[in-house]
């Protein structure tokens, strides 16, 4: 008994710390495939011994959350629901009754509250019992009602969830790997939680609304069914759903099988309900379920392949993780044939080697992982030296949880930002250059400093066998690095990541020594603290740069790459000298924030990201916004002026 109780212990210890990790930081520290492994073995031991631990995740709904949005108890508890894999405990649920079967959407649940026909409040699930009022963001979801025809109180619940296609979309605009979001939950948790409902707004936000809990007078004939076909048509989408009983339940699971391949929202299960509302009603709960329905969970599909062998990947903090390579296998109607295996407990619990027998799944049907090794040979050595640089390797232990790491300062996977900053929009504006890649062509030698970047067609035999590069991706990288090698002075001086030199100081140094290079890079000291912004220690790090033996021969080397484009100066009246600017909000007659942005530096001013008591003017078209730059300088009497009045002060000046 003892043994079991320790294991239970074990086990709460381990499901609490990856709930809370899911639920309060948004990410995973572990598959769900084992999370739900380790909770059935944990709910037979509790049947088994007949305890259960007062924090077992067994009887708690979830975890306080964490944010500065406004909390709110719900006026009925949120329960999550009883799952099962099988079937066959869904017809043996069933019964004899009438069901209804939807998508078990894998998002954010909100509680929306209608009053007069408005949308007057909305409410995340949070912990079942505290959620976080979201009202202004849920008003800028893709296809909420703000107005709907009924006009008395209406209380529905729904998932708000992001398309997998929007996902893709959003990740391929962050360059840096390490900030990409792992799936379309964590990034639909985040967006809709935001304190600024422009960030939201861009997000594509999704509501799909699965129940109905308050609308007085409405007769539904006692069917959830007849309630859903109603909220249709008061303009709400409704999550699929389709009526069954215990002839067709079968057939009807396997079609929502079928379709998740093609479904654009990320799903994982399904859920089923009696339609009998009263009965469902009449069978109350227990203290963690609800017993009028319960969660059917995906069967991951799980191939077994041979693991051929164990790359090691640096990244920018040191840390080197195992990456398995495999025999291609078929999973979820795309070819795999990597996966990564996170760190060396992970590993060495595996007791991978080459040559093993390995099950592969898909988690969430998205990310590929190791469930099982069938074999264990435990042949594979953890490398001595660093894969990128060669350097010595040392390993450590937090948390339990043993990670490799490359010690050696210099080496280049560190450095991974300088090469990431250099291809930006900004700088040298190589387009399909991301993180991740770099960090690929980093670690298999193709880049070794910035130049080397002009010369990537040497490997395009390895290129186009990289995953999620072809022939096309490579020759659009080719051609983009070509473009790249006409550029300017201003692009090239803010490419090269000195510090403290942002665009706009990279813009007025240029200026200062009429865009030759020669110039720029020989500056002295009494010529740089002559430029507005720069100080005595930005001028001396901006020496520091240029005196450094090494970075000499790094520019020596782009230099030989690259073309600098002619600047003639353009006259402009200096109209904005001496005033500082802060942008915020959207705009309406410039392309973008840039655009506006570069106007006032090319009229004399100056344009930071804060509002401080140097800022005098804060450009904003809704200036009664709550936004914290409104605040911010009304605190401070700063004059907040519209677009349309800058523009009309700038042309007060040019007629």
């Amino acid at each position: 008994m003892e043994d079991k109780i320790s294991l239970m212990k074990k086990y709460v210890e381990i499901l609490n710390e990856a709930s809370k990790a899911y639920y309060q930081e948004n990410k995973e520290i572990m598959p769900n495939i084992e999370y739900d492994r380790i909770y059935d073995e944990l709910l037979e031991l509790e049947k088994e011994t007949g305890i259960t631990l007062s924090n077992s995740p067994t009887i708690h709904v979830g975890y306080e959350l964490l944010s500065n949005l406004p909390k709110e108890r719900h006026e009925k508890i949120m329960l999550s629901l009883d799952k099962t894999k099988e079937v066959v405990t869904l017809k043996d649920w069933l019964g004899e009754k009438e069901g209804v079967l939807s998508w078990k959407l894998d998002g954010l649940t909100i509680v929306l509250t209608y009053k007069d026909g408005k949308l007057v409040k909305a409410v995340t699930r949070g912990n079942g019992e505290i959620g976080e009022v979201i009202t202004n963001n849920a008003k800028v979801f893709v296809n909420i009602p703000i107005n709907i025809s009924y006009k008395k109180d209406l209380i529905l619940r729904g998932e708000a969830v992001i398309k997998y296609s929007d996902f893709e979309k959003i990740n391929a605009e962050i360059a840096d790997a390490s900030e990409k979001y792992k799936n379309p939950r964590n990034l639909c948790s985040g967006s809709v939680r935001q304190l600024n409902n422009e960030i939201t707004a861009k997000r594509n936000v999704h509501f799909f609304a699965f129940s109905l809990v308050k609308a007085d007078d409405i007769n539904f004939d006692n069917s959830r069914i007849k309630q859903l076909s109603w909220l249709k048509k008061q303009g709400f989408d409704v999550v699929d759903f389709k009526k069954v009983d215990k002839f067709n339940i079968e057939e009807n699971v396997e079609w929502f099988s079928e379709n998740i391949v093609q479904n654009d929202f990320p799903s994982d299960g399904l859920v089923l309900m009696y339609d009998d509302i009263s009965y469902g009603e009449s069978l109350g709960s227990t203290a963690k379920f609800p017993r009028d329905s319960i969660a059917y969970k995906w069967r991951d599909e799980i191939k077994e392949t041979k693991l051929l062998d164990i790359e090691w990947s640096a990244s920018r903090t040191g840390l080197i993780n195992p990456i398995a390579i495999f025999e291609p296998v078929e999973l979820e109607g795309t070819t795999v044939t990597r996966a990564s295996v996170h760190n060396i407990s992970i590993l060495e619990g595996l007791e991978l080697g080459v040559g093993d027998k390995i099950n592969v799944y898909k988690a969430n049907m998205i990310i590929p992982q190791i469930s099982n090794n069938l074999t264990r040979s435990g042949m594979v050595e953890i490398p001595k030296s660093c894969p990128v640089c060669g350097g010595e390797t040392v390993l450590k232990n937090e948390n339990d949880v043993k990670s490799l790491y490359c010690i050696n300062d210099d080496c280049l996977a560190k450095q991974i930002k300088s090469f990431t900053h250099f291809v930006s929009r900004d700088a040298m504006n190589v387009e399909g250059l991301s993180e991740a890649t770099i960090e690929k062509f980093i670690a298999k030698g193709f880049i070794k400093e910035l130049a080397d970047i002009f010369h990537v067609e040497k490997y395009k035999d390895e290129i186009v066998k990289m995953e999620g590069f072809g022939e096309k991706s490579f020759n659009n990288l080719v051609s983009s690095v070509n473009k790249a090698r006409q550029t300017t002075t201003v692009r090239l001086l803010y490419s090269l990541g000195i510090s403290n030199i942002g665009l706009s100081t990279a813009k007025l140094i240029c200026k200062k020594f009429k865009y030759d290079w020669n110039l720029i890079s020989n500056a002295k000291y009494e010529e740089l603290i002559e430029i507005s912004g720069i100080g005595d220690k930005m001028a001396e790090a901006y020496l520091n740069f240029f005196n450094d033996d090494k970075n000499k021969i790094i520019i020596e080397d782009i230099l030989k790459e690259i073309e600098l484009e002619k600047i003639k100066e353009v006259s402009e009246s200096k109209i904005f000298e001496n005033i500082n600017f802060v942008i915020t909000g959207s705009v309406e007659h410039y392309k973008n924030r840039d655009e506006l942005k570069e106007v006032i530096e090319n009229h004399g001013g100056k344009v930071t990201g804060s509002v401080t008591s140097k800022t005098n003017y804060l450009i904003n078209n809704d200036n009664l916004s709550n936004s914290s730059k409104n605040k911010k300088a009304k605190e401070l009497g700063i004059d907040i002026i519209t677009e349309k009045e800058f523009i009309k002060w700038l042309g007060s000046v040019q007629n």
